[in-house]
């Protein structure tokens, strides 16, 4: 039987699915139907993986919506990121997920089981939320996060409070502050959040970057700058949460 991890974010849904010899991925928009978009990326990757039956899978499912779909076993996203991110990046001793709505950091051991961790779920500064409401505001995509030139002086942010720091990044396009600067800033105090969260868990060894926000490669050397620790960002980095419930079940 193969197994399926799941894990349904507040921005996207994750899927994976191990047989044994391999891996298949399938990323959705989890959108305003939750339980919907966990249905089809179940049937993409068995589909995918050519089976027919979902009685021939065993469903693992986690994440901000895992109380809404009809599985096998739930389990908490902690416990499934530290097992995924240890598949991942074996060498790293701590994960740090920042994802749509909310960030976390897990200390683990070298077997990935969870020695500590904390978690930020109240506040949406620091998180990709925060980043997407930024970037309305500066009139440009996300995409332009990760595009910004070598040689930006860097604007700062002063404020990491959404709603404050909408009003000053709003202050400094009214004075003529430069975009990509702006944009600099917003993501060097996403990674100062990052960094000061981090030294309240763990303070040495590597880190494994997870999360949709872990796409922006600026923003993993600006945590390692930050940290002065090596942040690894997988190539698989978003789907740590869905890895780890496939290879938890694999392992039991």
């Amino acid at each position: 039987m193969a197994n399926v991890g799941l894990d349904i974010g507040s921005t996207a849904t994750k899927c994976v699915l191990w047989d044994g010899a391999r891996f298949v991925y399938y990323l959705t928009p989890t959108g305003w139907a939750p339980a919907e978009s966990a249905e089809k990326a179940v049937r993409m990757v068995c589909r995918r993986a050519h089976i027919l039956k979902r009685e021939d899978v065993h469903i693992t499912v986690t994440g901000y919506g895992r109380n809404i779909f009809e599985a096998d076993r739930r389990v908490t996203e902690i416990t499934c990121h530290a097992a995924g991110a240890r598949r991942l990046a074996p060498e790293a001793t701590t994960v740090l997920d920042i994802g749509g709505q909310d960030s976390k950091v897990i200390r683990i051991d070298e077997n990935g089981k969870v020695l500590d961790f904390l978690m930020n779920d109240k506040c949406a500064a620091g998180t990709g939320r925060f980043l997407q409401n930024m970037a309305v505001h500066l009139g440009c995509k996300l995409a332009d996060f990760c595009n910004i030139p070598e040689d930006t002086e860097l604007q700062p942010i002063n404020n990491m409070c959404t709603v404050f720091a909408e009003s000053e990044v709003i202050g400094l396009l009214a004075k003529g502050a430069d975009k990509d600067s702006i944009c600099l800033g917003l993501l060097d105090s996403v990674a100062q959040r990052a960094a000061n969260l981090l030294s309240r868990v763990s303070d040495d060894g590597d880190i494994c970057f997870t999360g949709g926000c872990a796409q922006n490669r600026l923003l993993a050397r600006l945590i390692e700058q930050k940290t002065g620790r090596r942040v690894i960002t997988p190539e698989k980095a978003q789907f740590a949460g869905a890895l780890g419930a496939a290879v938890m079940e694999a392992v039991r």
